[in-house]
């Protein structure tokens, strides 16, 4: 670029995004080509519009479309948290590489779209869109798409962790147990008769009580994986209400 030369100083929540030239506390000087929108700038450093909060530029907040002038100063914020998002129902979408926080959403009651099967990204990126998901993902390219309603970088690649950071950014409503882990659908309880048909001898005679997705038709008890389940809905709970 052979432009205006503006100063930029990141949150630091924000340096795992930029090169180490720009995680300096002081602001740091930055050539623009003189006819790019701050948004782009601040892109073009790395760092995906959805993790960026307030745009302040000499003591004055400005829109992603500010075409910064020579000279200024601009602090980049990371996004508030609990982040709100407007417009529609709090529901998700997730890349393909995020099969397990998808689950653990499910787990909580938690809208939570994604698929084994990689769509790619203008697929993903359309159905954001078209059902107004927040998409997650670790795949800044993907974050960067326009297309997309929202979006959010998931930090870690631990689903303990990944779980956790959502739920912190995002502060949904939980409610376990009511929706299958497996394709997202709404359970319902069920009879043990109306599901036998679905059920082995060893867990017809050891269980009564159970669930049925109205979706899939997957069926559900408290079986052996139920204490490890357990523990990460109660983790989740305490921690929503910390």
């Amino acid at each position: 670029m052979n432009g205006p030369e503006i100063h930029l100083s990141f949150a630091p929540e924000l340096h795992l995004f930029v090169a180490s030239v720009h995680t300096t506390t002081a602001p740091v000087p930055v050539v623009t080509d003189g006819s790019s929108t701050l948004g782009h700038v601040v892109e073009s450093l790395g760092v995906p519009l959805t993790e960026v909060g307030r745009l302040v530029v000499d003591g004055v907040g400005v829109a992603v479309s500010h075409v910064p002038g020579a000279g200024e100063n601009i602090e980049v914020y990371a996004v508030e948290r609990p982040q709100r998002i407007a417009g529609a129902p709090l529901r998700f979408l997730l890349d393909v590489h995020l099969g397990t926080l998808a689950r653990r959403l499910r787990l909580l009651g938690v809208d939570a779209a994604y698929t084994n099967e990689d769509p790619g990204d203008a697929a993903l990126a359309a159905l954001s869109a078209k059902e107004r998901r927040v998409l997650l993902s670790r795949d800044r390219g993907l974050l960067r798409r326009r297309e997309i309603w929202a979006g959010a970088f998931v930090y870690s690649d631990r689903p303990d962790d990944q779980l956790r950071d959502v739920l912190g950014r995002f502060a949904p409503t939980l409610a376990p147990w009511t929706r299958c882990t497996a394709c997202n659908g709404r359970l319902a309880d069920a009879d043990k008769n109306s599901v036998r048909e679905h059920l082995e001898h060893g867990t017809q005679r050891t269980y009564d009580v159970f669930a049925q997705c109205t979706a899939c038709g997957r069926v559900y008890w408290r079986g052996a994986h139920h204490a490890r389940l357990e523990a990460i809905v109660e983790k989740a709970l305490r921690d929503s209400t910390a």
